[in-house]
């Protein structure tokens, strides 16, 4: 694959500009610190300024998803795709903006001892019993090593249910539907009903004919008899993310259970019902951690997240609370779940399975359900590019997978700063590559390992490993959602300049992610030329040559992608030859360019339905 890339990697967008609405409200409540005379007084100054700028935060986040649910009704795409990106950055804008005032109002506020105690006391008298008190906890921890920088630990608020024993009762959130199998039209009419949207259904009768048609089949499948007892509990909220709405759910029938997820998209001609999800793989792959959070017009997240981990088991519950949004808690989680993996361990963290990156040291144990990253001071000697941008800029690529619109086919990042782990977790060769090639990052101490940054992501295998022992069946379905995976990828505006199949991992339902982002660049900035013209042996040098920025020849694809088996080489260029053409990339990057926001499908084609066709 021919990638040419002459200059400096592109600039790293602009910092964003304070958070104005709470610059105002931080400053109306520090401004009163000049004249307190007392600490109990600057205690609680400081305590109700920052409960005051949490409840704007958490205001303005709430208000997105219905914003999501008007543009999505309104068919505006773009604005869809933009409250996603505000949907992810107004948490580090707020706090960015704030704690800058905090510490300037009141220097000393690190420095005076036991102040932070008596802070945090304040706000936890203040916070009990209202249900998003868990977020006001992570805020003012937030806020805290804002100003006093230390180690990370995942504390939760007591009671936030992160760790529950018995889940929130289902009752909190879903509406119950029941009726006799098979299910009746009607009763599938009521659930699409559940939300009521400003625009109408194309032909509400018929869907609702058709999604009955695809229940009654899963249920007649698993051996329902007739009359038997069912009953349908629907979340009472719609879930919106890019040109889509779901509406989520659970069916229990004859001692059978089934998710339901129900696809809606709205036409130029009307709302339709896209597809209608019974299995727990396919609706894991729509709240897989992948594209931009879900919008959800509900406000009880700890009953929702446990109703989906319900639905979706293989996905651990932190993983639930991010895709829903609130990923400061799901942070929590996923590292209270890491560290209870890892203590009780037979193995200890080794390097990840398949090739060591250049750029990045992964490393996990076979029982987890996640690896860990840290950047290297500097790349290893395959490195494919002429300059190293350095460990932030790396560390900055995936923090802008985070807060971008991952297109179905990016993983998310959970990235950690300052993290303490056990050194008797490591083995030996993997703790010593750690301390010397990434010594900037990680320090050895005695018993502890100190992460200065931690990346952690869901275990994914590299699809060259998958493919060496896949069944052929499973090899071709891996290297269609390869293809699919790329296309969903330059959909969000994302190019992987390293089109190498070893960044690429095969999930444990099956699909495709990219998981490594060192080489990441908007789709809209690369070149994209051809060497189609040109005979064998021709001397001259192509013009694409000497242009400077990221070249690309799609017709290279293939060689790049190192797929070894020559009939799957074929079969790729088969079922994904339009990526090897110029015009396809040409056409995204004018649809992108035009602000157009192209269709990512989160679900297997196969799952639409089928429509009769109309007579003319």
């Amino acid at each position: 694959m021919t990638l040419v890339h002459l200059d400096s990697p592109p600039a790293l967008p602009a910092p964003e500009p304070p958070d104005l609405e709470t610059a105002a409200i931080a400053a109306a409540g520090l401004d009163e610190l000049n004249a307190a005379r007392t600490r109990e007084e600057r205690t609680q100054i400081i305590g109700d300024t920052i409960l005051a700028v949490f409840d704007h935060y958490y205001y303005r986040s709430r208000r997105i998803p219905y914003s999501a649910k008007r543009a999505y009704e309104a068919r505006n795409w773009p604005e869809m795709a933009q409250l996603s990106r505000d949907r992810l950055a107004i948490y580090s804008r707020s706090l960015d903006t704030f704690a800058p005032m905090l510490r300037s109002a009141f220097p000393q506020v690190p420095d005076v001892r036991g102040l932070w105690v008596e802070i945090e006391a304040r706000v936890l008298d203040a916070i009990r019993g209202r249900y998003e008190a868990d977020l006001a906890f992570a805020y003012l921890r937030s806020v805290r090593r804002a100003v006093q920088p230390g180690e990370w630990t995942p504390v939760a608020y007591a009671g936030s249910g992160i760790r529950a024993s018995t889940p929130p009762a289902k009752s909190e959130i879903c509406r119950r539907f029941s009726c006799a199998f098979p299910a009746d039209v009607d009763t599938v009419l009521a659930i699409l009903e559940l939300v009521p949207f400003a625009v109408p259904f194309r032909d509400l009768p018929a869907d609702a004919e058709l999604a009955a048609t695809e229940i009654n089949a899963a249920l007649t499948a698993q051996g329902l008899t007739a009359g038997a007892g069912v009953t349908i509990d629907m979340v009472d909220a719609g879930f919106f993310r890019n040109r889509g709405c779901y509406l989520i759910g659970r069916i229990e029938a004859g001692g059978v259970t089934l998710p339901i997820g129900i696809a809606l998209l709205n036409e130029p001609s009307g709302m339709v019902v896209d597809a209608v999800l019974l299995d727990s793989d396919d609706l894991q792959f729509v709240f897989s951690s992948t594209l931009a959070n879900f919008h959800v017009t509900g406000e009880r997240y700890h009953a929702l997240a446990h109703f989906l981990w319900a639905l979706m088991p293989k996905r651990p519950l932190g993983l639930h609370y991010s895709t829903i949004g609130f990923n400061h808690v799901g942070k929590v989680a996923v590292m209270a779940d890491l560290r209870h993996e890892l203590s009780n361990a037979r193995d200890r963290l080794d390097f990840a399975v398949g090739f060591r990156g250049t750029v990045a040291i992964g490393f996990s144990v076979p029982s987890s359900h996640y690896v860990l990253k840290v950047i290297r001071n500097q790349p290893t000697a395959n490195y494919k590019w002429e300059k190293f941008p350095g460990v932030a800029a790396v560390l900055e690529k995936y923090r802008i997978v985070h807060e971008s619109d991952r297109a179905g086919s990016m993983l998310d990042n959970v990235i950690l700063d300052t993290v303490r782990f056990e050194s008797s977790w490591f083995a030996p060769e993997l703790l010593e590559e750690l301390a010397t090639a990434a010594s900037g990052a990680v320090t050895v101490t005695g018993d502890s390992v100190m992460f200065a940054h931690l990346i952690v992501q869901i275990k994914m295998v590299p699809v060259p490993e998958f493919l060496k022992t896949a069944a052929p069946d499973a090899a071709r379905d891996v290297l269609i959602n390869l293809g699919n995976c790329i296309r969903n990828n330059a959909a969000a505006n994302i190019f992987n300049r390293d089109l190498d199949a070893r960044n690429y991992g095969v999930s444990p339902i099956g699909k495709v992610y990219l998981f490594d982002y060192d080489a990441v660049e908007p789709l809209t900035g690369v070149k994209f030329r051809t060497n189609a013209g040109r005979f064998d042996g021709e001397e001259d040098l192509p013009d694409w040559f000497f242009e400077t920025g990221t070249v690309f020849l799609p017709e290279e694809l293939l060689t790049g992608l190192r797929i070894d088996d020559p009939g799957l080489r074929r079969f790729f260029r088969e079922v994904n030859g339009d990526l090897m053409t110029l015009d396809y990339w040409d056409g995204m990057q004018r649809a992108l360019l035009r602000g157009l926001v192209p269709k990512v499908l989160a679900y297997p084609v196969s799952k639409r339905l089928k429509r009769p066709v109309r007579p003319a």
